[in-house]
């Protein structure tokens, strides 16, 4: 299975976009440098009062399918 490792910083206003409808995905950039895109519905797990943060571990399958997502710190 492959994996991508990123740092996230949300603010929750930031993620309210998604409850309104003007975002869909969330663009970051992995600790290898890589660019990440993902829905961000997948975080909603994770979104606490002051909106999300930490380290995260998304995995996806071969064919680059959404496995899971956690949270590492």
């Amino acid at each position: 299975m492959n994996e991508i490792v990123f740092d996230l910083h949300l603010p929750a206003e930031e993620y309210l976009r998604v409850y309104q409808g003007s975002a869909r995905d969330v663009v970051t950039q992995a600790l290898d440098g890589r660019r990440v895109r993902f829905p961000a519905h997948i975080l909603k797990p994770y979104l606490l009062h002051h909106g999300i943060s930490g380290r995260f571990r998304i995995s996806f399958d071969r064919n680059g399918r959404f496995q899971k997502i956690e949270k590492l710190a």
